[in-house]
């Protein structure tokens, strides 16, 4: 049991729930987080999709939002979905007004470049370190990658745009793949947890 690792969603906003879901099925021990001393419980952290600028509020809100940089820091396993991508890139082409990252991939992402909520889509994607074919993604609302430094590996790409990032123990997609019932990108999340842990 003790090779079980805890693994946090920031439920704050978005869809948690699947993310749980995702996560108990790849064998980690799932719980919400919403505080710094539940953060400071978990191996490694799932930040879902939602909508960016609000979760970045509420993460300051919260007290969350340094307590999670320093955590990244460290080297705290993280995956990021969708808004999630958003919050861990370094910069953000087009932020809104007060909006912060936590940081932990020298990417620089664009926001809401896959259409409107109405213009949602699903697409197989190959993702490179994952066996079996390609993960079903849903696109929500998705950011883009526009461009990765030196240390951040390009895992995935649809369409000719950068859609899934890995530098070092934070491990980024575009896409929401806790919605398909697909749970091999959380598998690949906790291996990395298991590593590290």
């Amino acid at each position: 049991m003790s090779d079980t690792p805890v693994i946090g969603v920031l439920a704050l906003q978005g869809d948690v729930r699947e993310h749980l879901i995702a996560l108990a099925s790849a064998d980690a021990l799932a719980r919400p987080v919403r505080r710094p001393e539940e953060l400071a419980e978990v191996d490694g952290l799932v930040i879902p999709g939602g909508e960016s600028t609000t979760m970045s509020k509420l993460a300051v809100l919260f007290g969350m939002l340094e307590p999670l940089r320093e955590r990244v820091r460290a080297g705290m396993p993280v995956y990021g979905t969708c808004a999630g991508m958003i919050l861990l890139a370094e910069k953000i082409l087009d932020p809104r007004s007060g909006q912060e990252t936590v940081g932990g991939i020298d990417m620089i992402v664009r926001r809401n470049v896959f259409g409107r909520q109405n213009e949602s889509f699903e697409a197989a994607v190959e993702v490179a370190g994952i066996d079996g074919g390609p993960v079903e993604g849903v696109f929500i609302r998705a950011p883009w990658v526009e461009s990765v430094g030196a240390e951040a590996e390009v895992i995935a790409e649809h369409g000719g745009h950068i859609v899934a990032v890995r530098q070092r123990n934070v491990l980024a997609t575009s896409f929401h793949p806790e919605l398909t019932g697909d749970h091999r990108v959380h598998a690949l999340f906790v291996d990395m947890v298991r590593a590290v842990k």
